[in-house]
Order: C-alpha cells, then sequence, then structure tokens
C-alpha cells in the first residue's frame, strides 16, 4: 500500500482519492446548464401536480383566451420578445469582439436593461429616467464583477 505525505500528514490513497480532483474539460461547461434545466422540469413537473385543476379548466374554457387576455398589452409583450432574442444574439456578437472577457455580456446586458425598462416606463420623468440608467448600468456591473471577478466565471 502506497502513502502519500502532504504536509506532515501521512495519507494512503484511499484518503488521498478524496481529494483529487479530475475536470473533464470537453463536458465541464455543460454542469449548470444541466443543473438549471433539471430545476426548471422540477418546478414544472410541480406546477402540474398542484394546479392541474386551474391549469385544465383554464386550457378548456373558450371564453377567455390561454395566453393573451383581454387586458394583456400586446405591444409591450411583443416588445420583450423582440428584446430577449434580440438580447442574447447582440450578447453572443459582442462576446466575439472580446472573447473571455465577459463584455458581450456586460454591454450587451446593459442596453437590453435599459430598453426593457424604457418600455415598461409609464411615467418618463427626470427622476425615473436617472433611476432606470443607473439601474442599467450598476446592475448588470455588478453581476459582471461577481460571476467574472469574483467567481470567474466566463461569460460571453
Amino acid at each position: 500500500m502506497s502513502q502519500v505525505t502532504n504536509g506532515g500528514w501521512l495519507m494512503s490513497n484511499g484518503l488521498y482519492s478524496l481529494f483529487d480532483i479530475s475536470v473533464d474539460f470537453d463536458q465541464s461547461h455543460l454542469f449548470f446548464p444541466r443543473l438549471v434545466s433539471w430545476a426548471l422540469v422540477i418546478v414544472f413537473l410541480l406546477i402540474l401536480i398542484t394546479r392541474a385543476r386551474p391549469i385544465l379548466q383554464a386550457l378548456t374554457d373558450r371564453s377567455r383566451g390561454v395566453i393573451f387576455d383581454r387586458h394583456t398589452d400586446r405591444f409591450r409583450f411583443a416588445g420583450t420578445m423582440v428584446l430577449l432574442v434580440s438580447y442574447f444574439i447582440a450578447m453572443q456578437a459582442l462576446g466575439q469582439l472580446w472573447p473571455y472577457t465577459g463584455y458581450g455580456f456586460l454591454f450587451g446586458s446593459m442596453v437590453f436593461i435599459l430598453l426593457l425598462s424604457l418600455l415598461y416606463l409609464h411615467e418618463r420623468t427626470r427622476r425615473n429616467l436617472s433611476v432606470i440608467g443607473l439601474n442599467a448600468v450598476i446592475a448588470p456591473l455588478m453581476a459582471w464583477l461577481i460571476l467574472a471577478g469574483l467567481f470567474n466565471i466566463t461569460l460571453p
């Protein structure tokens, strides 16, 4: 039985293997997307199980729309969908300009938050526009500093 000395402590191969880490770099980037996907599937199933009756009633009731109610703001809904798709496309394109820096995430998120906030803004006052502008800069910057700087997570 071979033994390894580490910092004055004698460890056998069995104990040492607990501290041995191997990373499969071909698959490691898929860890969090898989984790989030499974979490979403579990939450979806929990919603279906706990709310099955109201969901079925809403789907079978012809008098009201399932997706769009009479009071749905279709302009904001369509604008949100367009901005969301544009955000992912822009983030990828900006990420190609500055690879492995996270600037695609940073600048894309700033523009996305600004435009989305303006889309849902009801009163265009100087104060509201100032808050939106500050939020559009500070929130993505803090997320970028924490994710890329503190946790060293690669962002697009």
